[in-house]
């Protein structure tokens, strides 16, 4: 069935193609296209998750100053949380309920849609936009067999945020290790606050994304070579046993249920002192509680022992692509080239600034860029974020992109096996093979 929703969408898009190819200018991000007159003409419907006020009202914004430059065009807005992204997608190949254009929640789910054959290539448009600004390696963590499907709208890594005033209180200095990591959040449990959070909602990656910070911190990965999960080795079950201490110890009991947002929360509002997270945290501190914006700061992700080299766990570019159905493929391209201009692009990125860092290169350089208060103000973690976007990857990507490691991070199998550990009291190791047997079973199921 999926091979032969494939053909027709594939079909649908090869028409819609002759017939863009067919007029003038398609494609120009100088909006020419579509129509004897040249003029883009058609509704396309552009799917996202920014649900934060000033990033969806920067979207719109764009749509709307697009739709009027192009009186022939509507673009219908659809935002949802990242959580139901992956449902409302992959239901949509059934129902016919799909986008024109959408975001992606990672590289991995780019790779996912890939595999069930809903994607058009975006190499036109990339190349329109100038394919030299953009990070070859964000680029070919969407690139399947030489096709990119995906185009980065901004990039963000995961470091280790804390509260430096929590820290000069007791004494103690920023943690580098995770033994140091442990100790220290220990210590600082105590008050009200908690050290660390630890949340396990099988609806977000959380569980996943801990343990992968602390499998590559030893060199390894939750998929192995052959693209099999790997749950069970020394390290990854060290791993595990790990992160059960930190929620034992330092975290709220009711994070076992916790997703993203609600667990971001907990340091937005001064509960914990330590959070993984990308610069978001800043935007986030700020709304919660401004009165300890001076007081965080990021560094590394914690090394398994002291010396160590450095690493980085966890790259994002979240990524803007194209879907197979639409039958405007020109407005696509003409719109995504418009979000890409200096002054679109520049306002999109200061709605969360410091948290969406630039993926376009020469944007950071402009002075409408560093003009911002927070990008002046928080230079240092900005550094820190950028040099680990620049080495890390999707988790998972360790082999290349795959549909493995979008599976890997969607399907909630790592998080339910956390949940069992703490609310049956099931073996740790038991626990870690019968997830690693479901997760395989998945791939399996779900590979093309």
């Amino acid at each position: 069935m999926k091979k032969a929703i494939s053909l027709v969408l594939a079909l649908i898009l090869a028409l819609s193609l002759m017939t863009a190819c067919g007029n003038n200018n398609a494609g120009n991000s100088g909006g020419e296209s579509g129509g004897e007159t040249g003029e883009l003409n058609g509704t396309i419907t552009f799917w996202h998750s920014f649900t934060q006020g000033a990033r969806m009202e920067a979207v719109q914004a764009a749509a709307d100053q697009f739709m009027k430059d192009h009186p022939g065009v509507t673009i219908n807005i659809e935002t949802m949380a990242w959580g139901d992204f992956n449902t409302k997608w992959n239901a949509g190949i059934t129902t016919g309920d799909l986008p024109d254009i959408s975001t992606a929640q990672n590289t991995g789910e780019v790779v996912e849609m890939v595999n069930a054959g809903v994607l058009a290539s975006s190499d036109a448009t990339i190349d329109a936009i100038g394919r030299d600004r953009f990070s070859a390696n964000a680029l070919s963590d969407m690139t399947v067999d030489g096709v990119t499907y995906g185009i980065p709208y901004y990039s963000h890594a995961q470091v280790m945020w804390y509260r430096q005033d929590l820290l000069d209180a007791a004494g103690l200095e920023v943690p580098t290790t995770w033994d140091e990591f442990y100790d220290t959040a220990v210590a600082l449990t105590k008050d009200g606050v908690y050290g660390a959070a630890v949340s396990m909602s099988p609806n977000d990656l959380l569980s996943t994304r801990y343990l992968n910070f602390y499998v590559r911190s030893g060199g390894g990965s939750l998929l192995n070579e052959d693209l099999t999960a790997n749950l069970t080795s020394d390290l990854a079950i060290e791993g595990i046993n790990f992160w059960l201490d930190v929620y034992e110890n330092c975290s709220p009991a009711e994070t076992i249920n916790y997703t993203v947002n609600d667990h971001a929360t907990l340091f937005y509002q001064g509960t914990t002192a330590f959070d993984f997270n990308s610069g978001f945290m800043i935007s986030g501190v700020e709304s919660n509680r401004p009165d300890l914006v001076d007081y965080i700061s990021c560094a590394p992700l914690p090394v398994m022992n002291e010396g160590d080299p450095y690493y980085s766990a966890e790259a994002t570019h979240i990524p803007l692509v194209t879907w197979q159905n639409s039958e405007h493929p020109e407005i696509c391209q003409a719109f995504i080239e418009y979000l890409y201009q200096e002054d679109n692009y520049v306002d999109f990125l200061a709605a969360v600034p410091v948290g969406m860092l630039p993926s376009l290169s020469g944007i950071a350089d402009t002075e409408a860029y560093k003009s911002n208060p927070t990008v002046q103000k928080f230079a240092d973690e900005a550094a820190v974020i950028s040099e680990a976007v620049d080495a890390g990857c999707a988790i998972g990507f360790e082999n290349g992109p795959s549909v493995q490691a979008g599976l890997l991070t969607s399907q909630g199998v790592i998080e339910e096996m956390f949940q069992d550990i703490i609310t049956n009291g099931t073996d740790v190791k038991t626990a870690a093979a019968a997830a690693e047997a479901r997760l395989n079973e998945i791939f399996d199921t779900m590979v093309a």
